[in-house]
C-alpha cells in the first residue's frame, strides 16, 4: 500500500473517532470541537492559498465574516434560514464569500510575495471597517446575537446534532478540497508555488490559475462563517479582524502548510490550548506565542512534517554507516 493511501485512511480512521469520542465527552469539549472544526474550513480555504499556490494571505477572515454577517442578518432581521432554507443560506454563504474573493482578486492576484500581503491586509480591514461603522445593519461594535439555531426535521439546538452537522460540513469541505489538490488543477497550483515563470513558459495563464484559487478559498471561507455564527452565538467584528486571519495563516503553518490536515490540527491544537490556559494563568498568550515560534524555528514544515524529518534522519544515519563499512573495507 502505497504511502499516500495509508495517509487517508489514517485521516479517516481519526475522523471516525472524532465522530465517536466527541460526542460522549462533556458540553465543554463538544462546543470547543465544533468552534474548532468550523474553524479549521476557513483554516484548510488559507492552506490552498498558502500551502499549494504560495500566496500569503492576511485576509481571510473577511469571508468568514461575509458569511457569518449574512447569515446573523438573515436570522434576525427576516427570520430567513432558521428552518429548512438553513440550507440556502449555506449556498448564499458560499456564493458571497467566493464573490467577495472575485472582486478583491482582480486587486490583489497581480501582486506577489510581501506586496500580495499587505494588498490582502488592507482589503480584510476595509471589511473589518465596514462591520464596525455599519451600525444599522451590522450592529457595529456590540455585533448581532443569534439566539436560536435552525430546526429542520432535526433540532440543531442540541449541541451533539449541531456539532454532527458541522463535522459532516467539515467532512464534505476536507474531501473536496483534497480531490482539488490532487487533481491536474491542483498539481498546477503547485508547479506554481514551485516556479511560477516554468509554468509560464510551458503555457499555463498563471495568473487565471492563482485567481481560480483564491476565489474557490473564498466559498470555502463563507461556509465556515455561516457555521461559526451559529456555533458562537454571536457575529461582530472581532470576527473579521486581523488577529483572526493572523490566527488562520498561523494554525495552517503550526499544522504543516499544503497538506490540509495540518490546518486542522493546527486549529485543533490553538483551540485547545487557547481554552484551557486562559482558564489556567494569565500569560496564556506568551504560551501561545512560544509554541508558534518554537514551530517556525525547529519545525519550519509544521507538525506534519515531522515523519518526513525522522525518514531523512535515519536515512542519513544509514549512509553515514554505510559510508564507514565501505571506508573500513578499502582500508
Amino acid at each position: 500500500m502505497s504511502s499516500a493511501r495509508i495517509n487517508v485512511l489514517l485521516v479517516v480512521v481519526a475522523l471516525a473517532l472524532v465522530a465517536i469520542v466527541v460526542p460522549n465527552a462533556n458540553s465543554f469539549v463538544i462546543l470547543l470541537a465544533t468552534r474548532a472544526l468550523a474553524f479549521a474550513i476557513l483554516v484548510m480555504s488559507l492552506d490552498i492559498l498558502l500551502g499549494y499556490t504560495g500566496l500569503a494571505s492576511l485576509g481571510q477572515a473577511a469571508y468568514l465574516g461575509v458569511g457569518a454577517y449574512l447569515t446573523a442578518i438573515l436570522a434576525t432581521k427576516y427570520q430567513f434560514g432558521l428552518g429548512y432554507d438553513f440550507w440556502l443560506v449555506v449556498v448564499l454563504g458560499i456564493l458571497l464569500g467566493a464573490a467577495l474573493a472575485a472582486f478583491f482578486g482582480l486587486l490583489a492576484i497581480r501582486a506577489t510575495g510581501v506586496y500580495f500581503l499587505m494588498i490582502t491586509l488592507a482589503l480584510g480591514q476595509c471589511v473589518w471597517g465596514l462591520a464596525y461603522r455599519w451600525n444599522s445593519l451590522t450592529g457595529g461594535d456590540n455585533g448581532i446575537n443569534l439566539r436560536i439555531r435552525p430546526k429542520f426535521g432535526i433540532d440543531l439546538a442540541n449541541e451533539v446534532t449541531f456539532f454532527y452537522l458541522v463535522f459532516a460540513c467539515f467532512a464534505v469541505s476536507l474531501l473536496m478540497m483534497y480531490t482539488l489538490v490532487q487533481s491536474p488543477f491542483g498539481r498546477s497550483l503547485t508547479g506554481i508555488r514551485e516556479r511560477e515563470l516554468r509554468m509560464q513558459i510551458l503555457g499555463y495563464n498563471t495568473w487565471l490559475h492563482k485567481y481560480i484559487a483564491f476565489i474557490i478559498a473564498g466559498g470555502f471561507g463563507g461556509l465556515s462563517g455561516v457555521l461559526w455564527a451559529h456555533t458562537a452565538g454571536i457575529v461582530s467584528p472581532e470576527n473579521v479582524v486581523l488577529t483572526t486571519s493572523v490566527d488562520a495563516l498561523l494554525m495552517a503553518v503550526l499544522g504543516g502548510a499544503g497538506t490540509l490536515v495540518g490546518g486542522v490540527i493546527g486549529a485543533i491544537i490553538v483551540f485547545g490550548l487557547r481554552e484551557y490556559l486562559s482558564t489556567m494563568v494569565p500569560w496564556w498568550q506568551y504560551v501561545l506565542g512560544a509554541v508558534y515560534v518554537l514551530t517556525i524555528f525547529y519545525l519550519p514544515t509544521g507538525l506534519m512534517g515531522i515523519p518526513g524529518r525522522i525518514r531523512q534522519q535515519r536515512a542519513s544515519a544509514a549512509n553515514k554507516d554505510r559510508t564507514k563499512e565501505l571506508a573500513s573495507a578499502a582500508t
